[in-house]
């Protein structure tokens, strides 16, 4: 059997990460992803849908996702059943992400300002080059 989905689409709020009782991760937030044709219905052009990351991934989307940004989710469906406040049964449809990416850079007004560490960071050089490096052709003839 196969359960596996891939979504683009834009973080609808902040994520919300929180620890298990044995010390997991685990994060929640909600993806809008366009429909290919508007609706003339009046109905939403995008659809909504939850998604739950867990471990290194939930930190990821803790750390540098914020509502609005453009992500790729790969990952499975889950359903599950539960017993709502007012004793109603009710059962929800949610993706269990595997992946999360980033696709845009943040924006400069957005909280945190100018982006990720990782994309302020230094960029490491390369060794000099040798001299008369580009003059050897190992596969020339001898």
């Amino acid at each position: 059997m196969i359960n596996r989905v891939v979504l683009v689409g834009r973080l609808t709020r902040d994520p919300e990460l929180r620890t298990t009782t044995t010390g997991k991760s685990v994060c929640g937030f909600s993806i809008a992803v366009n429909k290919r044709m508007k609706p003339t219905d009046g109905s939403p052009d995008a659809d909504f849908f939850s998604v739950t990351a867990w471990d290194k991934t939930a930190e990821y989307v803790s750390n540098y996702l914020t509502k609005g940004r453009l992500v790729a989710v790969d990952g499975r469906l889950q359903s599950r059943k539960y017993t709502a406040s007012d004793g109603s049964n009710r059962e929800v449809v949610e993706i269990v992400a595997d992946t999360v990416q980033g696709l845009d850079r943040p924006r400069d007004d957005a909280p945190g300002g100018g982006g990720s560490p990782r994309e302020n960071a230094p960029v490491a050089t390369g060794a000099a080059p040798i001299a008369g490096a580009d003059e050897y052709d190992p596969f020339a003839d001898e």
